[in-house]
């Protein structure tokens, strides 16, 4: 919490922030799964209520977290694992209690990208989310979609090693696999001429805080210069949370402080969590350019983006392959595969990556779904997006159907 005086200096504030984001951890991978919740194909948003459905079985069975969004997304946190196999399995087994859970009590889940029925009110009242609502609501009306009626499929994967190459190729990578499993292209009831709406809210929000990190040296030191120059969303005052007047960014609020006070090691900590680069390091990577997708292609999306990132052999044949694909974020949240560089690109990292996934261990049923996804969507240019808009041009459908509830799971 702010302090009277100072406490940091800049030396001290940057030791923090290459902690937080590429301190060592043990070695890891885990997935971050959204859905919205409905009832008779109406929004649930009385979160308590889908809290208890599912916790009145006791914890899930691979003992996943369970979180909400500002809008009442329903959020699964997958605990780390030490392979892809056993995280995309972990996940899902967690998953299938969940939809068997909210069955029971008449739930569904839908997977999608940004909910085009409408806009959501915001149903968590924290501290937090009212100085972000207040903050966002200066620079539009993006923030409170962004914060309510978008859902994301979120992998997480361990640094190596020598973590250079892998930073470098994550950020080439992100943008394809965007365009790859790119599925939200309808806002407020009609097409929004992007393949990917949660990608373009993202685009529309503060770029100091949600652009790409990357440079092409020295990731440890990008990150730092980022979050210093990144302005400062909140700063907490007793019990509650304070939206800074004017451009105040976390190096000039450490070297000049501000009325409310100076900030200390825990304000800098909570600062980077207010920052959501596509790539965000956590002492890991976390990818959050993915669209929330349904069974089984979040398990598809899932393996690609644990293997292409984990394997490093894999990892340096794709590097050439995806080259100079960050600069095409905005292509790939517009026009995904359909754009001829973008499609290419995601067929022949499929194309790397399909061989290695079936050596790394992957169930069957995975690695089948994984090529048919391939030759559904990805080598004819199409993705999931465009599922969508056919079922809007043929019934006015604004949202997949709800998930599977299967046959039988671990309650």
């Amino acid at each position: 919490m702010a302090t009277p005086r100072p406490t940091l200096t800049i030396a001290d504030a940057c030791a923090v922030i290459g902690e937080a984001g590429h301190g060592p951890r043990p070695y890891g991978v885990g997935l971050e799964l959204e859905w919205f919740v409905t009832r008779a194909g109406r929004p649930v948003s009385d979160i308590a209520a889908i809290r208890s459905t599912i916790e009145c079985h006791g914890p899930l069975p691979h003992a996943s977290r369970i979180t909400f969004e500002p809008g009442g997304q329903l959020e699964i946190s997958a605990p780390p694992s030490s392979n892809g196999p056993d995280a995309v399995r972990g996940a899902e087994f967690d998953a299938a209690a969940v939809m068997t859970r909210l069955a029971e009590a008449g739930m569904r889940c839908v997977a999608v990208g940004l909910d085009a029925t409408g806009c959501r009110d915001r149903v968590l009242d924290e501290p937090r989310y009212r100085a972000m609502a207040e903050y966002f609501a200066a620079q539009g009306s993006a923030g409170a979609v962004m914060m309510c009626n978008t859902a994301s499929l979120q992998i997480n994967v361990g640094f190596h090693h020598d973590p250079e190459p892998q930073w470098e190729l994550a950020h080439d990578l992100a943008p394809v696999l965007g365009a790859m499993f790119a599925h939200s292209p309808l806002v407020a009831g009609r097409p929004s001429g992007w393949q990917s709406s949660r990608l373009a809210v993202w685009s529309a929000l503060d770029p100091r805080r949600t652009s790409p990190v990357a440079s092409r040296t020295d990731a440890r030191n990008a990150w730092t210069r980022y979050a210093l120059d990144a302005p400062v969303m909140l700063i907490h005052t007793g019990d509650t949370c304070a939206v800074p007047d004017g451009d105040l960014t976390l190096r000039s609020w450490v070297e000049g402080g501000h009325p409310l006070g100076h900030p200390d090691a825990e304000d800098v900590a909570y600062h980077l969590t207010t920052l959501f680069p596509p790539i965000r390091p956590r002492g890991w990577l976390e990818l959050r350019m993915i669209d929330a997708l349904p069974h089984p292609w979040c398990q598809v999306a899932a393996a690609i983006g644990i293997t292409t990132l984990s394997d490093p052999e894999l990892g340096a044949a794709l590097a050439p392959i995806v080259s100079g694909c960050r600069d095409l974020a905005l292509t790939a949240a517009w026009r995904g595969v359909h754009d001829p560089t973008m499609g290419a690109t995601a067929c022949a990292v499929l194309d790397a990556t399909l061989p290695v996934l079936e050596r790394a261990g992957y169930d069957d049923p995975v690695v089948a779904a994984t090529h048919e996804f391939a030759n559904r969507y990805t080598r004819r240019s199409r993705s999931l997006a465009d599922d969508r808009l056919d079922a809007w041009g043929a019934t006015g459908a604004l949202a997949p159907d709800a998930e599977p509830v299967p046959a039988s799971a671990s309650r």
